[in-house]
């Protein structure tokens, strides 16, 4: 392609809109332009490096027996309310594009498509035989991002690949899960990434296990958290680890003490001479379910600790039906305007205990009359706590579950962090890193099929519910992160498999009849081999060619500069920037070696 044809503009200032380095590059070297709030064209440049990543995608799908197919974007309200997703999508998280079609139908466009495809297996799978059945697309999804940002990593339109598997049995479906595994390290080897499998919360999507990728880079949205070992790795939101020790409490019997302006676990441990260990805080939420009602949620956990939220939601969530809903609508903490909603009297923040007065919530249809009560493990066994009187300026010291509390149900609340021991291995500390996901696969077991009565009759001719897993990848997320994760000061640095082409030969001077004629035919040479190749035959100064080269990221630059004179041109490799003569009759030969 002759850069003088191509529809192509580079930008010397970063946008204003773009905040991460990957988002201002592709903006800059002239791949991606925005037309709306998460909303991006794919410009000639950038489509290429997303076809080459589908095309990864697609040969190490295929290479596992998967059958590539296409679901329709736009999909009918009825299936989601038949798997119980559609209040979840559409009011709870929000992300689904919803309308009412001409005939007053409600229909969405598809942010995944577990629906659609359970849908299809139940009309069309009917026996063991059949199983197992692997199908997989590559499609825009849709999804109404609260605050769509970063450029393709949180956009409300991107590309995906999503794939669904039917099996008989959980051992079935493991097999296909640990053989995505593998296809999923392959393509991410072969795009040049860095990254790293975790364990993951499962989310919305549900299921019981799932695994993310993650594509390691400082300005990634996600912590994960790791041991050395690399026997562990998981999201911050799924992670598990062995708190620090508590430190024995020198409290020996229980009293209620005056602690003035000890609002914060800090202050009162000064003022107590305590450790954080030694105290058990009390976290206020406020939970919304889908039928309208709001449950008022006290977490007790230890002071040196903090609430993981994630995991909050999925243990309100396998409550909701105690309170006569199916999913969480909204989950925050109980600050003092939400309490003026709910709140009889002024509630003594800061100074809260495991026991505060289910009277301090005011009669109301749609709130629980009571608190929900709920410990972490880091408190279970301490003894001789500091914590809360209900009383403003005032804590208790000394104190003992069962004897002075009632221990509320214990769940596990806790959010690991770094510095932590690990379970596996205690001797093994959790270290931290950030993380772009790209990829997520889940075992879905029966969720969907269950709730669809999407079935099968097995061998000994019982009808039961089809076991399923479900595995998506990035695919416009993964093109950014690439380039989030390798630039330098001047630009992009496409690794050869995904770079929108391999070689660009720059023409300094194109009014110098031998530059251009040398340009002109290592252009059609390397075209004629099979190099994908760009020729920068513009009217432009060298230096502008030179910085665009640079900031565009193709892999290899070849300069028909001075050294013509010698026979020779100028080979810059652009990872390296190492430049290197090579005679004009060698050059494909070299390059067809670099790139092999």
């Amino acid at each position: 392609m002759r850069l003088s044809q191509m529809l192509w503009v580079t930008l010397r200032e970063d946008p204003a809109e773009a905040e991460l380095p990957s988002h201002k590059l592709l903006l800059r070297a002239g791949y991606i332009r925005r037309v709306g709030s998460g909303l991006y064209v794919y410009l000639p440049l950038m489509w290429r490096v997303l076809q080459k990543i589908s095309a990864i995608v697609r040969e190490e799908m295929n290479a596992t027996g998967a059958q590539e197919c296409l679901l329709t974007q736009l999909q009918p309200a009825e299936l989601w309310q038949e798997s119980g997703r559609w209040d979840t999508y559409t009011k709870a998280e929000g992300i689904m594009f919803a309308l009412t079609d001409r005939a007053n139908r409600e229909v969405g466009l598809g942010p995944t498509h577990e629906e659609v495809i359970t849908a299809i297996a139940r009309e069309t799978i009917r026996s063991y035989r059949q199983l197992p059945q692997h199908l997989y697309q590559i499609q825009t999804k849709f999804r109404d991002e609260i605050r769509p940002r970063f450029g393709l990593m949180r956009g409300r339109e991107f590309i995906m690949k999503d794939g669904y598997s039917f099996h008989s049995s959980e051992s079935s479906l493991k097999e296909t899960y640990y053989e995505m595994d593998r296809a999923y390290r392959k393509m991410f080897d072969r795009c040049g990434l860095k990254f790293r499998a975790v364990e993951a919360d499962s989310g919305a999507i549900g299921g019981s296990g799932s695994q993310e990728f993650m594509v390691l880079a400082e300005a990634g949205e996600d912590d994960i958290l790791f041991t050395e070992d690399s026997s562990y790795a998981a999201n911050v939101e799924k992670a598990v680890s062995i708190p620090p020790d508590t430190i024995p409490s020198h409290f020996d019997k229980f009293e209620k003490v005056h602690t003035p302006k000890a609002g914060t676990i800090e202050s009162v441990c000064k003022m107590l001479k305590c450790d954080p260990t030694q105290v058990v805080k009390q976290v206020l939420y406020q939970v919304v379910y889908d039928n309208g009602t709001t449950v008022l949620v006290l977490v007790s956990i230890r002071g040196d600790r903090d609430v993981n939220e994630v995991k909050l939601q999925n243990e309100l969530t396998k409550l909701a039906s105690n309170y006569g809903g199916k999913a969480v609508i909204n989950l925050q903490v109980a600050d003092a305007e939400s309490q003026q909603k709910w709140a009889h009297s002024k509630l003594p923040l800061g100074y809260i205990s495991p026991r505060l007065e289910d009277t301090y919530i005011d009669k109301s249809a749609s709130i629980s009359p009571k608190f929900l009560r709920l410990a972490d493990r880091t408190v279970e066994a301490l003894q001789n706590f500091v914590t809360g009187a209900d009383e403003a300026d005032y804590h208790v010291v000394g104190a003992n579950w069962a004897k002075d509390f009632p221990l509320p149900t214990v769940v596990n609340l806790d959010k690991a962090k770094a510095g932590d021991r690990a379970v596996h291995d205690p001797s093994q500390i959790l270290q931290t890193a950030r993380g772009i996901e790209v990829g997520h696969i889940f075992q879905l077991g029966t969720k969907y099929s269950q709730a669809m009565k999407a079935t099968f009759t097995n061998e000994q001719g019982e009808e039961l519910p089809l076991v399923m897993g479900c595995y998506g990848l990035g695919v416009s997320r993964l093109a950014q992160a690439a380039v989030e994760q390798s630039h330098d000061k001047d630009g992009i640095i496409w690794n050869k498999a995904i770079a929108p082409y391999h070689v660009i030969v720059t023409v300094p001077n194109v009014g110098d009849a031998k530059q251009r004629s040398v340009g002109e035919s290592l252009y059609i040479s390397l075209s004629a081999a099979g190099v994908e190749v760009l020729l920068d035959d513009r009217d432009e100064r060298a230096g502008v060619k030179f910085k665009d080269a640079d900031l565009v990221g193709i892999p290899y630059r070849v300069v028909t500069g001075k050294a013509i004179a010698d026979g020779k041109v100028e080979i810059v490799n652009r990872a390296t920037k190492a430049a290197t003569l090579v005679e004009i009759g060698s050059v494909v030969e070299y390059l067809k070696n670099e790139l092999a």
